[in-house]
């Protein structure tokens, strides 16, 4: 049989002017000792059915929420997992999000999501405030930050997965984790596409210009110098926010260059979407006139008229190996490789 937990005179409330609920007000209103409210609470075999029955119900009368951050002080462990991404109005983070947390909350973690704007300044200001709390772990998008960022992340001692990139050209690769593909790798493979398509006037068209959609650029340079057929001016480059409306719009320009362009590589598929549904609007024959690539594959790409060639990335599959990389790294295993490269897809459909 196990022992039952001794009971000892309640306590009386702390007092504390804060309003917030505390365990000692719940250990009064229940009648037992705050050591037996915190056993309760947590399921402890050893309190007495009875017992833990009167101490949920005075902290449901009352309100009570377990405070994580006290736990994670008073047990040396936190259950919260800081999740750093640049945006949720891009498709592609939520569905990396929705992996990491399927993941993550079935072993007991919760995530706590930053949104860092592309903003390196914005990233360092809110791992800061995220390492105040002690987190269990931490999950980045990229290599691309501040030094006093990077200094952060090594100096707390907090395991630290990096998402979306690999480390295979980043130099010196010593404690660095990573699941990602490589969006160098992809840009070219777009682009060698259309040339083997017989494209030779191909556009680049790019919004954001954040660190990976500069890896594709560079991919597509690469392509087409290697081909002969690289010109600057076949560089659409905006610092605006992704959309389909800034697609129909660069869509627009490209098409009134000289000499004309044949096909046009959009960095992100809702720009592609954009840009077909102004050919639509233009009358432009797609791919007749001009082929259009995406990247990404979001939702929708394969119901456009025509639909659209794109680069098929698995950030699921990232979210979630990055995910259960981090819950080693969090037990102390070293996991079988630093570096995941999870691959993508060229999906060719009617656009080009």
């Amino acid at each position: 049989m196990p022992t039952r937990t001794a009971e000892l005179p309640p306590r009386r409330s702390s007092g504390r002017s804060t309003g917030r609920i505390t365990l000692a007000d719940v250990a009064q209103a229940a009648g037992v000792s705050a050591i037996t409210v915190s056993r309760a609470l947590r399921g402890e075999r050893a309190v007495d059915e009875a017992l833990v029955r009167r101490v949920r119900e005075a902290a449901d009368r009352l309100g009570y929420v377990p405070d994580p951050a006290a736990r994670a002080l008073a047990s040396s462990k936190s259950t919260q997992i800081a999740v750093l991404i640049p945006a949720l109005s891009n498709a592609l983070f939520v569905d990396l999000l929705e992996a990491v947390h399927a993941t993550l909350l079935p072993a007991g973690y919760q995530t706590l999501i930053g949104v860092t704007h592309y903003d390196p300044a914005e990233e360092e200001q809110l791992l800061r405030g995220h390492l105040l709390h002690r987190p269990a772990g931490l999950m980045v998008t990229g290599f691309d930050r501040s030094d006093a960022t990077r200094r952060l992340i090594a100096a707390s001692g907090v395991p630290c997965v990096h998402m979306m990139e690999t480390v295979t050209e980043t130099g010196d690769a010593a404690g660095v984790f990573s699941v990602g593909f490589s969006q160098h790798a992809a840009g070219a493979a777009m682009t060698q596409h259309l040339i083997e398509r017989g494209r030779r006037r191909i556009a680049f068209a790019a919004a954001q210009l954040d660190p990976r959609t500069l890896q594709r650029l560079q991919g597509w340079r690469e392509a087409m110098q290697q081909a002969g057929l690289h010109d600057a001016k076949l560089e659409w480059m905006n610092p605006g926010a992704s959309s389909m409306a800034l697609g129909r719009l660069m869509f627009e320009q490209i098409m009134s260059m000289r000499p004309a362009v044949d096909a046009i590589f959009f960095c992100n598929d809702d720009l592609a979407q954009g840009g077909l549904l102004a050919a639509l609007r233009m009358g432009v024959k797609v791919p007749k006139r001009v082929a259009v690539a995406g990247f990404n594959d979001l939702e929708g790409s394969d119901q456009m008229v025509p639909a659209l060639t794109t680069i098929r990335t698995r950030r699921a599959e990232i979210g979630t190996q990055s995910a259960t990389m981090l819950l080693r790294l969090m037990r102390g295993e070293s996991p079988p490789r630093a570096s995941v490269d999870v691959g993508y897809e060229l999906v060719v459909r009617e656009s080009t």
